[in-house]
């Protein structure tokens, strides 16, 4: 049943998670991301007191913790997503760095339970003392990155999150911004989904990085950049989103169909610098 709310960009992406399934998040406190969290602990003592109240033996549906760190956090929640089970972790930008050891080599693992990994950016530095993007850091892990472009996009691609994790077996990064992770708006939500059930996974070598097993793991993240891009422009026609400069270069499916007006990243070409000589050198 649809319901018409108002929220912040943070609380619609939030409240996208719990209605695609979630069973997990774990994050580290940082702003503009902070109410990401808040929210869905929030929501998780809601239905802890509703239990109760009920007297009845019910836990949440899902869990929400803050964590030491974000490398923690993500580690956390790949557990979760080897169990079967759908896990959304949340940082500020400056945190990716801190999780970045287990965001790239994520990206090599036969991810079975949805994965979203949300971080919110700081451009202007409101908030932080770098501008980074997260954008590149999905470029170098080559993952889909979804930059929605208001709270409603942000619900949607919560939820659209989660099901492209599962159908190419890969993390996913949402890259929020401060000025829409703290802009309230109304959104229209959808009916919630039932989480995952628990499950084991039946290939074991998807989840080992020792070196035979990670060669050929990078071989099959390769193979998947082909259709990835595929579902990317398909969604770019679909929404209009199109590259307005097909000369300009690419780096593939470092921005998505949905939220930008390319389905790439795109850097104007320049020529190619030279060193200086020093003065008497030959």
């Amino acid at each position: 049943m649809n319901v018409q709310t108002a929220l912040l960009g943070d609380e619609a992406l939030a409240l996208g998670a719990i209605h695609a399934g979630l069973s997990a998040a774990y994050g580290y406190p940082g702003t503009p991301s902070t109410e990401i969290m808040e929210y869905l602990q929030a929501e998780a003592e809601k239905q802890a007191g509703a239990a109760k109240q009920a007297e009845a033996a019910v836990v949440p549906d899902f869990t929400a913790r803050w964590c030491v760190n974000e490398k923690t956090a993500l580690e956390a929640a790949l557990g979760v997503s080897f169990a079967g089970r759908r896990a959304l972790v949340t940082m500020k930008h400056v945190g990716l760095n801190v999780a970045a050891d287990p965001f790239l080599n994520g990206a090599l693992l036969d991810i079975r339970g949805g994965l979203v990994i949300a971080v919110a950016d700081d451009p202007g530095m409101h908030s932080s003392q770098c501008e980074q993007d997260s954008r590149f850091y999905a470029a170098f892990a080559m993952v889909p990155c979804l930059e929605p472009r208001s709270q409603q996009e942000a619900y949607d691609m919560a939820r659209e999150a989660f099901a492209l994790s599962e159908r190419f077996h890969v993390p996913v990064l949402i890259r929020l911004a401060t000025r829409l992770s703290h802009a309230r708006s109304s959104i229209k939500t959808e009916a919630p989904e039932d989480p995952n059930p628990p499950s084991k996974t039946d290939h074991k070598s998807g989840w080992m990085l020792l070196p035979a097993h990670a060669r050929k793991n990078y071989a099959a993240l390769i193979e998947k950049q082909k259709d990835l891009e595929a579902w990317s422009e398909g969604h770019a026609e679909k929404t209009g989103n199109v590259p307005r400069n097909p000369k300009r270069l690419r780096l593939p499916l470092s921005r998505p169909a949905w939220g930008g007006t390319t389905t790439k990243k795109t850097f104007p070409t320049s020529k190619p610098v030279t060193a200086a000589r020093r003065p008497g050198s030959t």
